[in-house]
């Protein structure tokens, strides 16, 4: 899958049902020595202005991949 296609999805937590957020701004974090992807930050937006805050999520954390959402679970690996 592309990034182009990942991050038009909706981030939605397992745990409690709610929206994390868009990915639409997320960048992934890598692991320098293996090159996976090990998190992604998702920016928090308080109002129509970017914050600076970021809210940042284990790539193990996703259970599912859908084809408009990205389940992930918040109480396993959210760094």
């Amino acid at each position: 899958m592309r990034w182009s296609e990942f991050s038009e999805k909706e981030c939605i937590d397992l745990v409690n049902g709610e929206k994390v957020g868009s990915l639409a701004h997320a960048d992934l974090t890598f692991d320098p020595r293996t090159g996976e992807i090990s998190s992604i930050q998702i920016p928090i937006r308080t109002s129509w202005l970017r914050s600076h805050e970021e809210l940042k999520i284990a790539w193990k954390a996703i259970r599912k991949i859908g084809p408009e959402m990205i389940i992930v679970d918040s109480n396993s690996h959210r760094k």
